[in-house]
């Protein structure tokens, strides 16, 4: 956890003075500006704490401060400033969201404590990032992987929606990427509730009355999830996964555009580009499937998805590439790919084509085959050296 300070003045001179009296306390870093600042937090970050000037040349503090909040959401951000009026403070507040408003001139020790007290918010904050980030998420994962066990029609593909989530929110920069890659995992908790008939079936190929129940299944998962203390995002999201932008679909109310959350905006992208890809990058013609769906999804955000469509193949290291085989079950691989569905011997469905093994359901898979309850083989897609695939 880094415990580096990041001090932000357009006076060389005053920035001398702060090294001089915090050195031996503190791990310092100094920027002459906003500009300079911005750069330090890219090129030297990341910083547990930054701690800017108010009137600067070209970029005000308020606005350091609002890009550092943006860029760097952990970093404890502070004002130090002679310029004390009320506006410049709650400009602060309302737009840099800082911890602490601290006026010139200042005693070193006053100061100091100050710094002490900023590091130690950071490290409650970073605490609480490391819970629900992986703590946390472990847990659901555990869950998740053992509701694919259960019921690997409706939660098997959950870790293929979990990477393209996570992968995806990152690199957007959407905001609490940790809350959107857990809604993926979660999106389809509330089919716990269905008789098992209606599990992982398509809505359009069921009755009115079974149609409203799968409609009512994010509301469900909502409900369910909404228990976990923290984890109300991530609920929200799940609520809304269904919804299209222009209003439409479940839940029924005034929420549309901008205002469903955008993690459920991804989400619904996300969960139609999967129907399309059968375990593979969704192709073109997928993406122009749901571009001529008007009104079903953000188009920005369709826009933004469709340049970062590398991020939805197959998850594989450089110098990889798939190769379809039949293996034993024995030999199966965490991350393989089923490249055809596996069924019992006497004709039900196990797993569907395209579904991304977890160590889960290849525990069950191997217990299925010491049983003599599905054949001696699996077709996979696998990632393999480039060369031994040609």
């Amino acid at each position: 956890m880094t415990q580096k300070i990041l001090l932000v003045d357009d006076e060389a001179n005053v920035l001398s003075a702060y090294r001089r009296q915090l050195r031996k306390r503190f791990e310092i870093v100094t920027a002459e500006g906003g500009a300079a600042g911005l750069e330090c937090l890219a090129e030297q970050g990341p910083f547990a704490v930054v701690v800017s000037d108010m009137t600067m040349p070209g970029m005000n503090g308020v606005a350091l401060l609002e890009a550092v909040m943006a860029k760097a959401p952990l970093t404890v951000r502070m004002m130090l400033t002679g310029n004390a009026d009320q506006k410049t403070a709650m400009d602060a507040v309302n737009q840099g969201r800082i911890f602490r408003f601290l006026t010139k001139p200042i005693e070193p020790e006053d100061f100091a404590q100050a710094l002490q007290e900023a590091l130690a918010q950071h490290r409650l904050q970073s605490a609480e990032k490391e819970l629900l980030e992986k703590t946390l998420a472990g847990s659901v994962k555990v869950l998740v992987d053992l509701l694919s066990i259960v019921d690997p029609q409706s939660f098997g593909r959950g870790t293929t929606l979990r990477r393209w989530a996570g992968d995806m929110a990152r690199a957007l920069e959407l905001r609490q990427p940790w809350a959107i890659e857990m809604a993926a995992m979660l999106a389809r908790i509330g089919e716990v509730t269905l008789p098992p008939e209606l599990r992982g079936r398509d809505e359009r190929a069921i009755e009115a009355l079974e149609q409203e129940l799968l409609a009512r299944v994010p509301a469900v998962g909502r409900d369910l999830i909404g228990n976990i203390p923290r984890m109300k995002p991530v609920a929200e999201i799940v609520l809304y996964q269904q919804k299209r932008f222009d209003g439409g679909g479940f839940p029924e109310d005034e929420t549309r555009g901008q205002d469903i959350p955008v993690g459920a905006r991804l989400l619904k992208i996300l969960d139609d580009l999967h129907a399309f890809a059968s375990g593979l990058e969704p192709s073109e013609s997928a993406f122009d499937s749901l571009a001529r769906d008007a009104g079903a999804h953000d188009p920005e955000l369709l826009s933004a998805v469709r340049a970062q469509r590398a991020l939805l193949a197959p998850d594989r290291a450089a110098g990889q590439a798939d190769q379809v085989i039949e293996v034993a079950p024995a030999m199966l691989k965490a991350g393989d790919r089923l490249a055809a569905d596996v069924s019992t011997l006497a004709g039900d469905l196990v797993l569907a084509e395209g579904y991304e093994l977890t160590a889960a359901l290849i525990e069950k898979l191997r217990n299925l085959a010491r049983l003599k309850h599905i054949g001696e083989r699996v077709r996979v897609r696998r990632s393999t050296p480039a060369a031994a695939a040609e």
